[in-house]
């Protein structure tokens, strides 16, 4: 069975949260939330799916569960070892090991997926850079326009460059899947 540390819970405890606290269907006598308390939960909302600082916050939740899981982990062996050696009986009841190593690597897969998620925004944003090099001017900020950045008509141009390019490696494969299967029939046989 898998147990699922609170940070996994939290970004759906807080989506409740924010749904009853400022929805659309919020009671009326309950007070609005101003325009500095929105940035600030959107703030936190982008910070939550940033895989960098989600490890960053798991960091310390993992150091804390490895902590937790040597404790018990010695506090069974002396346990034990008190068992074996005749001294105490075992009536004594001790933390499960196995629900604490479990946390442990909960928090490791975590982890990892926080890792791979950052590893492809990266390329990602990499792929972007080298295949589209110039900015396009966004409609919320116009002021900030470089001087490097290419106009909403040059992009569809070359956006429009890229698709046809894209069609003809799908059909180039296409003819030549064709020409291979039309290889592989015995001819003249019916």
């Amino acid at each position: 069975m898998l147990l699922l540390p609170a940070c996994v819970l939290k970004p759906v405890k807080m989506a409740s949260q924010q749904q009853q606290a400022g929805g659309p269907m919020s009671q009326p006598g309950l007070q609005q939330p101003t325009a500095l308390q929105q940035q600030q939960q959107q703030l936190s909302q982008q910070q939550d799916f940033d895989p960098v600082h989600r490890f960053k916050m798991l960091i310390p939740q993992l150091k804390e569960s490895l902590q937790n899981v040597m404790k018990i982990a010695s506090l069974n062996l002396a346990h034990n070892t008190t068992i074996d050696n005749g001294i105490k009986s075992s009536d004594t009841s001790v933390q499960r090991f196995d629900k604490s190593l479990e946390e442990f690597y909960a928090l490791c897969d975590q982890l990892e997926l926080c890792l791979r998620l950052a590893y492809e925004c990266l390329s990602q944003s990499i792929d972007s850079a080298k295949h589209s090099p110039n900015l396009v001017p966004t409609a919320t900020k116009p002021d900030t326009v470089q001087t490097e950045s290419m106009s909403y008509a040059q992009y569809l141009g070359m956006i429009k460059s890229q698709i046809s390019c894209a069609k003809d490696i799908h059909n180039a494969l296409l003819e030549c899947s064709k020409k291979i299967a039309g290889k592989g029939q015995p001819q003249g046989i019916m």
